[in-house]
């Protein structure tokens, strides 16, 4: 029922940006300007450009995505500029499938990506107010490591890694 892949050229941008936005729906209505709450479509294909999408489907539909970012050489947030350290961003499940492990499924993959690649370690940030989101981060393994204040942000993000160990043989 599920299946996860990355994104491909015939892939479309339109869904997947509406996708983000249904998705990050509940943050916007607590106040919280994600970029992703109402990023047209050129800033979705920006920002994948720059990393490695991932695509979750749920027979058949889009059903979640995750962007994983190589060691930046620049960033505001300066824990995504260490050396072996990958980011996550943009990371959605369809609100309407949410519960049905599509979210873990995604991260995981995303983990098993960076693995592969060669980070050691995985870090993310969100909303320092989405309290239900950090809790689900510490639940997959992450702590907080840092803070952020992205520009034109309305809140403080918490910057949460994980150590990544050895993909298994």
């Amino acid at each position: 029922m599920l299946q996860i892949r990355p994104l491909q050229p015939e892939d479309s941008l339109s869904a997947l940006t509406a996708l983000l936005h249904r998705a990050y729906a509940r943050l916007a209505a607590l106040g919280l300007n994600y970029t992703a709450v109402d990023q047209d479509e050129a800033t979705t294909a920006r920002r994948v450009a720059g990393g490695h999408c991932l695509l979750a489907f749920w027979e058949g539909q889009l059903a979640g995505t995750v962007l994983l970012q190589p060691t930046y050489a620049q960033n505001d947030c300066a824990y995504f500029t260490r050396p072996g350290v990958a980011a996550l961003h943009q990371f959605a499940v369809e609100p309407g499938l949410q519960g049905h492990g599509i979210g873990r499924a995604l991260m995981q993959a995303g983990e098993d990506w960076a693995r592969g690649q060669g980070f050691g370690e995985l870090a993310l940030d969100t909303a320092e107010p989405a309290t239900h989101l950090v809790s689900l981060y510490q639940g997959l393994g992450y702590e907080p490591v840092s803070h952020v204040q992205w520009p034109g942000k309305v809140y403080r993000s918490v910057v949460m890694s994980k150590r990544l160990g050895t993909l298994a043989a």
